[in-house]
């Protein structure tokens, strides 16, 4: 929700009946509080400021914020805590566990899926669906993130830890956070340490934490060089390792009769077959079991360095492995970080009244600066002619020019030669001389209204002294695009260098540059699914 920037609309002291009312709804929020706590969470002296917001999507949320960070927010008249409250009261949420790598994914407005969690030993908390949870890191309980549920305990477990496990409201790391202090993460101690704390004291070699990560993700990701896969266990096989650790939240009691060594063996059989018809990359010592059933082919190419050379992809064990769901590191959670379809704004076109035409208008209640459609402005010309009797009575096309008409919509050497006029050109004189404006709706905000011309995408192909050419986009944020956001896409895409810089001659505004032709390329960035006409697109 605070991936991106949100706009304050208002930032106020906290009157005493509202504190009041924050301290019982805090109460009945979070009933694990004391009423200590809830004094100490909600001050009776201290500074307490209202802030409202918009987020970048439109939601409109209601932040507390108490010796200058924010401490609690309100959303859909629900109350959530923000990770700095977290930090204080790291036990006031149930809590799931998932690994570092995810945190990056999570900041950047993705959703957590299941087979991201780490399963502790005494197995998940017990919630129910809409249940509001916290999300720690592994070997640490200082919470990183608050979500909701997406399913219960239950539910989860019968899935196999598959699907969207919760909807990610706040970061550490995001924009709330960053309207803080900034403060860093703090450590907070495991309530127990696991087996796997335990033989890492003791300095016993265990499998590399990245094989140990993707293990918990089914899948194995790594870095590759060359092609060499480079083999992460020196000291020890997968059996022993298995039998000093629990890894991917084995249990190390037997389940439906299986040892540990028997589970982790099966969950790795299953990791390799998935790596291999997904992306061949880091692996570990277990290719050489993977060797001897002549699924793969292993040699030394250079010291120290054993990689794969051949792969028998007609092995029985491959062609009979059925792909599950994706759920490599990158997509354990849910591709949230996806930015939701682009909704333009609505744009109206408007018209201003001038000081030269406020006589004409102040019959209908209005005045100099007034707003108004073309539509009123019809309205208003037809019954200020009918009332004034200005509407011929030979010929009902024709208007008379009453002193006031002609002193509004006239020229100078027409004041004495044009006596009537008919009806279009009357209105389209008067629109004319009316000075243009616009209103801007963005989905979930309130309109705002600007005088002047809203400027078109501007896009220019132009030719640097190095001879080479560049694409140049203007004016994106007038219709909500976000300018670094674009050249990403672009940079992807079109697979050239972007650069983003201040637009010049433009206050406040920033353009995109591209290397090489790519007007093609943002036509199908700006005009591709139905993408409205309103974006005025102009090449």
């Amino acid at each position: 929700m605070f991936a991106k920037a949100f706009r304050v609309k208002s930032n106020t002291a906290i009157k005493g009946s509202d504190r009041r009312k924050l301290r019982a709804d805090v109460t009945t929020a979070f009933p694990t509080l004391g009423t200590d706590q809830v004094s100490e969470l909600v001050p009776g002296k201290e500074d307490l400021n209202i802030v409202k917001l918009y987020a970048h999507k439109g939601d409109a949320v209601t932040v507390y914020v108490s010796g200058g960070n924010p401490i609690l927010f309100e959303l859909e008249k629900n109350l959530y805590p923000t990770v700095y409250t977290l930090w204080s009261y790291p036990d006031l949420l149930p809590t799931f566990t998932t690994w570092p790598p995810v945190l990056e994914k999570l900041v950047g407005g993705a959703d957590l899926m299941l087979p991201g969690l780490v399963m502790p030993p005494a197995g998940l908390p017990q919630i129910q669906k809409g249940d509001l949870c916290a999300i720690s890191l592994v070997g640490n309980r200082a919470p990183v993130a608050i979500g909701v549920a997406a399913m219960s305990t239950a539910e989860m477990l019968t899935s196999g830890l598959k699907g969207r496990g919760f909807s990610v409201l706040h970061t550490y790391q995001d924009h709330l956070w960053r309207s803080g202090n900034k403060s860093s993460l703090p450590s907070i101690a495991p309530l127990a340490l696991n087996s796997a704390d335990v033989c890492e004291e003791k300095g016993a070699v265990q499998v590399d934490s990245t094989l140990r990560g993707d293990m918990r993700h089914m899948t194995l990701e790594g870095e590759e060089e060359n092609g060499e896969v480079h083999q992460v266990c020196e000291e020890k096989s997968l059996s022993e390792a298995s039998e000093d650790t629990s890894i991917g939240g084995l249990n190390q009691d037997s389940t439906d009769g299986k040892t540990l060594q028997e589970q982790m063996d099966e969950l790795l059989q299953r990791c390799f077959l998935h790596a291999l018809k997904c992306r061949v990359k880091k692996l570990s010592k277990f290719l050489q079991q993977m060797q001897q059933e002549q699924i793969i082919q292993v040699k030394e190419l250079s010291k120290g360095v054993e990689s794969i050379v051949a792969v028998d992809w007609k092995h029985p064990r491959i062609t009979s492995f059925v792909m599950p769901e994706p759920s490599p590191t990158s997509q354990t959670i849910q591709e949230g970080s996806r930015e939701q379809p682009y909704h333009p704004p609505d744009i109206k076109p408007l018209y201003c009244v001038p000081a030269s035409m406020t006589l004409l208008f102040q019959e209908s209640g209005h005045k100099k600066g007034s707003f108004l459609e073309g539509s009123e402005v019809r309205s208003i010309i037809i019954n200020y002619a009918k009332k004034n009797d200005l509407v011929d009575t030979d010929n009902k096309n024709l208007v008379k020019l009453d002193p006031v008409l002609c002193d509004c919509i006239l020229e100078k050497n027409e004041q004495h030669t044009v006596m009537k006029l008919p009806w279009d050109s009357l209105l389209a004189r008067c629109l004319e001389k009316l000075q243009p404006a616009y209103q801007v709706t963005f989905p979930g905000q309130g309109p705002v209204v600007k005088k002047g011309k809203i400027c078109p995408i501007d896009i220019t192909l132009a030719q640097r002294a190095s001879n080479k050419k560049v694409t140049v986009v203007r004016n994106l944020e007038a219709y909500g695009l976000d300018p670094y956001s674009v050249a990403a896409i672009l940079q992807q895409r079109c697979q050239a260098s972007t650069t983003v810089t201040p637009s010049p001659g433009a206050k406040d505004s920033l353009q995109v540059q591209i290397q090489g032709n790519q007007v093609h390329h943002l036509s199908w960035l700006l005009l591709a699914q139905q993408r409205p006409s309103l974006l005025g697109l102009q090449a």
